[in-house]
């Protein structure tokens, strides 16, 4: 499973791709807002610092403006994937978008009907939202796994399975478990699949008995 991180922080982005676990990133217009920048520049950035994908989201809801604006965001970079949501004009626009050869993240999929027309109409990525379904008393990771059964049983589909809203460690291992083919978190939890307490432990017990030992490996 691929990792992409959620966030507009730069920062965190380099220090992420630096470790070499970093296959893209996906921004929304909350992430962007944070930084106080103008989402040109911040998209820019990202793109030049990774080589994956980069999702950049419309602000719009309506079909031509989602073309006008998804056509000037992926002109920022080659890496950028065009955000639309999932409703009828967003499909219509993922159409229109895909046929000019552009990627298209179609997010706030809540649903597998949601998800199978978006891989009809051409959608690179969807984008179901495990958490938010968690938060109101659904189960989140039961849609990756409705999502994965539906594309597997359509071999004409190409569109990926971006798992989102994560939460925790859990969410990722989960979301692995059941086939999403990508996992889009925040920087600390991504972080945190790193840590485990006996790892700690062990690796604590290992240094002190070497250092009772009085010798350096430099």
């Amino acid at each position: 499973m691929k990792f992409f991180v959620d966030t507009a922080d730069i920062q965190e982005i380099r220090e992420l791709a630096a470790v070499g676990v970093l296959d893209g990133v996906t921004t929304n217009p909350s992430h962007v807002a944070r930084t106080g920048r103008p989402i040109h520049d911040v998209i820019a950035e990202i793109c030049q610092a990774v080589e994956g994908p980069v999702s950049a989201e419309v602000t719009a809801t309506n079909f031509d403006e989602m073309i006008a604006k998804g056509e000037r965001l992926a002109g920022i970079a080659a890496n950028v994937a065009i955000k639309v949501p999932s409703t009828w004009d967003g499909f219509k626009a993922c159409r229109t978008l895909s046929q000019h050869g552009r990627k298209v993240n179609v997010t706030l999929c809540f649903s597998a009907n949601q998800a199978l027309l978006a891989a009809k109409t051409g959608a690179t990525y969807i984008s179901p939202f495990i958490g938010r379904l968690d938060d109101i008393g659904l189960d989140g990771m039961e849609v990756i796994r409705e999502v994965r059964t539906i594309y597997d049983n359509d071999k004409s589909f190409k569109t990926e399975i971006l798992a989102s809203s994560i939460r925790t460690p859990l969410h990722v291992k989960r979301a692995a478990m059941a086939g999403a083919d990508i996992a889009t978190v925040p920087q600390a939890v991504l972080r945190n699949l790193a840590r485990h307490p006996l790892t700690d432990k062990g690796l604590e017990a290992f240094l002190a008995d070497w250092n009772k030992t009085g010798q350096r490996i430099l």
